[in-house]
C-alpha cells in the first residue's frame, strides 16, 4: 500500500484548515436538506409567496413574504433570515413567525441565498463585499425592505430584522450597518457585527473568545456606519448554554457590543427565570425602557428555541434546528412591540423623535437637495428622511418635501407646514 509522504500530509491538512470554517457555517444553522417543511403549527389566514423584480438585487437573493389578511397600512415590518443549507420555506414553516403575523398584523419578509452564492447556502456575515452597508447581500435586503414599505404600507419606523447562526451574523451585520432602516433585532444563536471579515477567520469567531472590551466591538458598530449618531435599533440575544458551533461566548460579547453602543452597562437591570429553563437578562436604556435583551437557555444547543403547541406564548414546530425549549419569536415580538404595548414605537419616552425641549425647524426642497443637504439619504432609488426614515418617494429634483427637524439629526415629513 503506497504510503503519503509527510510533505503531502501537512499538505492536505493545510487544505482541511483552510476548508474548516466553510464546515462550520455548514453546521452552524441549517436543517438539513432532506428536511421537508413542516406544516404550520396554525390555521393561517394570509398569503405566502415568492416576489420577483423587488429591486436590481445585487446579492442574487430571492425574496419570499408572509403577508396577513387585513393587514392595515402603517404595520410593522419583520425580516427573517435563514441559516446554512435552509430555506425561506424552512423559517416560514417552524419559526412562528406567521402565527404572531396573524395575530398582531405585520407582515414578514423572509429573504433567501442559494448555492450559487454560498456552497452551502449561507448568508455570508464574514465577507464586507457582502455584508457591510452598500454591500451585495445587504443591499438586497434593504431593497426587499423598500420594496415591503411600498407595496403594503409598512411603517418605516418599525422595521425589524431577526436571523439564526449565520443568518444571526447577517443580522448583527445589517443592524450595524443599517441603523437607520431597522428599529430592533434579535441574534439567535448567532455572532457579534463584524466579528469576522474574511471566511478564514469565520471559525474563529465560532468557536473562541476574541478578548475585546466593550468599547472594542462597540467601535465595529460604529465604524460600519460612520457619522451615525442614533437611534440605536434594540437587540434581543438566543443563545443555548450547550451550543458547540457557535459557542455561548458570542452571546456575551454581543451583549458588550449593543450595550456599549447604546452607552449603557454590562450589568442587567433585571433578569427573570422564563419557560424552557431560560433565564432574561435586561438592559435598560437611560430612561428605564429595555435596549438589549439576553436570553440564556440552559441545556440548549445549536438553534432557533421554538414551543410547539395552542398556547398565547407557545408557537412552531421542531425540526433540525428548530429546537423544543421557548417560544423565541413570541418573547422578540413583544420586545419589539409588535404586541401593541409600547416597544419601539415612535413617539415613546425616550424616543429620539419627542421633541422635548428641541425647536423644530423645516426644510422645504426636493428630494436630492434633502438628501445633499444631509437631512435624508437614498436606498433603492428612494429617498427617506434621516432619523424618521420615511419614504419620501423617489430620489430626484421632481419631488419636493418639506422636512421638519424634531429633534437633532431627526427629520419627519411635514408637508402641511412647521
Amino acid at each position: 500500500m503506497h504510503r503519503r509522504s509527510p510533505r503531502i500530509v501537512r499538505r492536505l491538512a493545510k487544505r482541511l484548515a483552510s476548508s474548516a470554517a466553510l464546515v462550520l457555517l455548514a453546521a452552524a444553522s441549517g436543517a438539513a436538506g432532506a428536511a421537508a417543511t413542516a406544516a404550520p403549527a396554525h390555521a393561517e389566514t394570509g398569503t405566502y409567496r415568492q416576489v420577483t423584480g423587488f429591486g436590481s438585487n445585487p446579492g442574487n437573493l430571492q425574496m419570499y413574504e408572509y403577508v396577513p389578511a387585513g393587514l392595515p397600512s402603517g404595520a410593522p415590518l419583520v425580516v427573517a433570515l435563514h441559516g446554512c443549507t435552509q430555506s425561506a420555506d424552512d423559517y416560514y414553516g417552524h419559526s412562528g413567525w406567521p402565527k404572531y403575523a396573524d395575530l398582531w398584523k405585520f407582515a414578514v419578509v423572509f429573504p433567501q441565498t442559494s448555492t450559487s452564492n454560498n456552497i452551502q447556502k449561507c448568508f455570508q456575515w464574514f465577507d464586507p463585499a457582502k455584508d457591510a452597508r452598500g454591500g451585495t447581500e445587504a443591499s438586497s435586503i434593504v431593497q426587499m425592505v423598500s420594496y415591503a414599505e411600498q407595496q403594503h404600507g409598512s411603517d418605516p419606523h418599525r422595521v425589524f430584522l431577526t436571523g439564526l447562526s449565520a443568518g444571526g451574523g447577517m443580522t448583527a451585520d445589517l443592524l450595524a450597518a443599517y441603523p437607520d432602516v431597522f428599529a430592533g433585532g434579535a441574534v439567535d444563536s448567532g455572532l457579534p457585527a463584524q466579528c469576522a471579515t474574511s471566511l478564514t477567520a469565520a471559525s474563529g469567531c465560532q468557536m473562541n473568545n476574541q478578548n475585546l472590551t466593550p468599547a472594542q466591538w462597540g467601535d465595529k458598530v460604529r465604524n460600519s456606519h460612520p457619522g451615525y449618531t442614533g437611534p440605536w435599533p434594540r437587540v434581543a440575544i438566543w443563545q443555548g448554554t450547550a451550543d458547540y458551533t457557535v459557542y455561548p461566548v458570542n452571546a456575551t460579547e454581543l451583549r458588550d457590543q449593543w450595550t456599549n453602543v447604546w452607552g449603557i452597562s454590562q450589568t442587567p437591570s433585571s433578569t427573570q427565570s422564563l419557560p424552557g429553563g431560560t433565564t432574561q437578562s435586561v438592559y435598560n436604556d437611560a430612561h428605564g425602557k429595555p435596549a438589549v435583551e439576553v436570553y440564556s437557555i440552559s441545556g440548549m444547543g445549536h438553534g432557533l428555541a421554538v414551543d410547539p403547541g395552542s398556547g398565547a406564548d407557545q408557537c412552531g414546530s421542531t425540526g433540525a434546528y428548530f429546537l423544543d425549549a421557548i417560544c423565541s419569536t413570541s418573547y422578540t415580538a413583544k420586545f419589539w412591540g409588535l404586541d401593541g404595548s409600547s416597544g419601539t414605537d415612535p413617539g415613546d419616552p425616550g424616543d429620539p423623535g419627542d421633541p422635548g425641549g428641541w425647536t423644530p425647524q423645516c426644510f422645504t426642497a426636493t428630494n436630492y437637495a434633502q438628501v445633499t443637504a444631509g437631512r435624508a439619504h437614498t436606498s433603492g432609488g428612494y429617498t427617506y428622511a434621516n432619523g424618521s426614515n420615511q419614504n419620501m418617494g423617489l430620489y430626484n429634483v421632481f419631488v419636493t418635501h418639506t422636512l421638519k427637524e424634531t429633534s437633532e439629526g431627526y427629520y419627519v415629513i411635514s408637508d402641511s407646514g412647521c
